[in-house]
């Protein structure tokens, strides 16, 4: 089910996470892309927008992740891909993750199941980088590259698995899917107090807020 959050912003379902499609005058984005099963369902919903494939400029991954980058590979699409620096090797097949904890060790058991970019598409981001109308934000904690996408001009950020919304309400990221909880903390803080004021705030689990959603995340902030 495609839905629109706000003017040119839509939110739509894959396996058990969320993605995103963008579209302004730099163009059609996609934002995550959902397990490697979910390639058909990010088709159809650019195209359930209105737009073809052929169309889409850019994929914005929020980080190295199987339900975030797993049908990146697999799209009927050669746009570029943009990752968060530190988590970009992983999505290009040059390195693997080393086990240090849980979360690494997730990683390495479903990385088989993670067709690697072809080379070339891969464009690593780091904090404040700008692409067509996001400007990117580095949020770690989750894991090493995380980073935060933020479209003022359409009043939308792109958090990935920064937070989680339960019943209404913003958790940071839990420990036990964290490479570092600590950083997750820093990283909400941080990003609260740097990014613009948003309405719309899309998160890769729970519900997204279409309003408030920057105020959400500030009142998350204030009370880690």
């Amino acid at each position: 089910m495609l839905t629109e959050l706000r003017d040119g912003v839509w939110w739509y379902d894959c396996t058990g996470v969320n993605a995103y499609l963008v579209a302004d005058g730099d163009g059609v984005t996609i934002v995550d892309t959902g397990t490697p099963f979910d390639a058909a369902t990010v088709e159809n919903a650019v195209e359930a927008a209105g737009f073809d494939l052929g169309a889409v400029d850019r994929v914005l991954l929020t980080h190295y992740d199987l339900d975030h980058v797993g049908a990146a590979a697999k799209l009927a699409i050669d746009a570029p891909v943009y990752v968060g620096r530190d988590d970009a090797p992983f999505v290009a097949g040059e390195r693997r993750p080393r086990l240090a904890g849980g979360k690494s060790l997730l990683q390495v058991a479903v990385g088989p199941l993670v067709p690697d970019v072809p080379d070339g598409r891969v464009h690593p981001v780091a904090d404040g980088d700008e692409i067509g109308g996001f400007t990117v934000y580095h949020t770690p904690g989750h894991t090493p590259g995380h980073v935060a996408y933020v479209h003022e001009d359409r009043s939308v950020a792109l958090v990935g698995d920064l937070v989680v919304e339960r019943d209404g309400a913003l958790r940071p990221s839990p420990w036990f899917i964290s490479y570092d909880a600590d950083r997750v903390v820093e990283s909400v803080g941080r990003f609260a107090a740097t990014a613009p004021a948003v309405e719309a705030l899309g998160m890769g689990h729970g519900t997204p807020f279409e309003a408030g959603g920057g105020d959400q995340l500030a009142d998350l902030a204030g009370s880690l």
